[in-house]
């Protein structure tokens, strides 16, 4: 029997999930080692980024990470005002990124061919 005021949702039916606890979820999954501090950095990416906004939650949180690795962790933006285009400085971090996300247990990569990052994306 279905309770009153929820028709169409099952008695046992769990409660729906906000934006956050969802890429939480996703990210606790694909970087099961990350510290709690940058856990919300990167959560705080994800929501924050129009682009990343309507994207699946795997691909939120993966954007998000390696945006915020590639910030955070890497001589990146220092590349750029040197006045390496994007593609070079993202080759010459390529290596330290990869040595991050394998600290924080994830198994995927960056790679020359990724996808495009969060970056390419305009802020909120």
């Amino acid at each position: 029997m279905k309770r009153a005021g929820s028709p169409d949702r099952p008695s046992h039916a769990a409660p729906p999930m906000d934006r956050r606890a969802v890429l939480a979820e996703a990210l606790a999954r694909l970087a099961p080692r990350l510290p709690d501090f940058e856990v919300e950095a990167v959560l705080d990416r994800a929501l924050r980024s129009p682009g990343l906004r309507g994207a699946v939650p795997e691909t939120a949180v993966w954007l998000a990470l390696t945006a915020f690795t590639r910030h955070s962790f890497t001589e990146y933006d220092d590349l750029l005002d040197e006045g390496y285009d994007r593609d070079s400085a993202r080759h010459f971090v390529l290596d330290e990124m990869n040595a991050r996300l394998a600290e924080w247990g994830c198994r995927r990569r960056v790679s020359e061919e990724a996808d495009p990052g969060e970056d390419d994306f305009p802020e909120a």
